[in-house]
């Protein structure tokens, strides 16, 4: 009974995946062309399959099986660190199609965390320095409706690239896309999610570090990229929080713009006008009862000044 219980389950999950007309992996049989680290705990199965399919066809360097995974009625698609926007399936397939064979067989795209469903989702992925001339630590905020992508906003920390470098890529201030598509027409975001991230954005606006740290479970994770900040434990989040709030880009003044993500986790994308960095994103993930157990942040560290930035660091060193 178990071995055929196991059967139909994989059974059904193809059959799910091949419903979303992107699949190209088989996700049950085949390895990926990228290294396998991907922690899909938080993420259906059927998410897992579609990502899998999307990260081998970047990774094997096909432009049309890539964009197949995009919405041809509408896409919005931009790199938030450097300011490059694409608003069509077809404005992505011609970049790819200029990039992608100048690409080394080395250049690889990959997951390392996905959390959400196919309805919407949060991915941290990697891509390699063969692909842009150095290594990007990427959380993505995507959205879906009828099984294709129509919203995939990237956010990364200027300075892991290089802070020069991407200072010479980045678009201009007043050139800068605005229109980010946060009412996007898509599947959505769970209830479950949508009111942590909202609780929780809430309390950092307001600097409330008691009523965050009330979201988390005892034992969570706390991450914060742009600063290289890892906190253990719910009592060192509350004092942490307590002490980084009022200066934190994501704290005092942001506003939660867009939800992704389903019960098991996903998160939400924020700005903040009054701050040097002007946006970012919070990726979340939750236990069964609901609580926040995984935090991961980003945002470009690169707009912000060595003295701001280093106080923001020395403020995760207990006193």
């Amino acid at each position: 009974m178990k071995h055929t219980a196991s059967i139909l389950a994989a059974a059904l999950t193809l059959v799910a995946a091949t419903s979303l007309r992107a699949e190209t992996v088989d996700f049950w049989k085949t390895t990926p062309p990228y290294p396998d680290v991907v922690s899909t705990s938080h993420a259906t199965p059927q998410a897992a399959a579609f990502f899998k399919s999307y990260f081998t066809a970047k990774s094997e360097h096909k432009p049309v099986p890539t964009t197949d995974h995009f919405s041809e009625g509408h896409l919005t698609y931009i790199d938030a660190a450097l300011g490059w926007p694409f608003y069509s399936k077809k404005g992505m397939t011609d970049l790819f199609e200029a990039y992608m064979p100048k690409w080394p067989p080395a250049g690889l795209s990959y997951p390392t965390r996905i959390s959400g469903d196919t309805h919407s989702a949060l991915v941290a992925f990697t891509d390699t320095p063969e692909l842009f001339g150095a290594e990007i630590r990427i959380l993505a905020a995507i959205d879906f409706k009828d099984g294709k992508i129509v919203r995939w906003i990237d956010y990364w920390d200027g300075r892991s690239f290089g802070a020069e470098m991407a200072a010479k890529m980045r678009t201009p201030p007043d050139k800068f896309p605005t229109n980010f598509d946060y009412d996007v027409a898509s599947d959505g975001a769970s209830a479950k999610i949508k009111e942590v991230s909202q609780k929780l954005a809430a309390a950092f606006a307001a600097g409330d570090a008691a009523a965050a740290d009330a979201l988390f479970t005892n034992d969570a994770v706390y991450l914060d990229r742009a600063l290289r900040v890892r906190i253990l434990g719910k009592q060192a989040i509350g004092k942490y929080l307590a002490r980084v709030l009022a200066t934190a880009p994501y704290g005092k003044g942001a506003k939660l713009m867009h939800v992704v993500g389903s019960d098991q986790g996903g998160g939400y994308e924020w700005t903040n006008d009054g701050g040097s960095v002007k946006r970012g994103i919070v990726a979340i993930d939750l236990n069964s009862a609901g609580q926040i157990e995984r935090l991961d942040a980003t945002w470009d560290n690169g707009m912000m000044s060595d003295a701001d930035l280093q106080a923001l660091v020395l403020l995760s060193v207990e006193k």
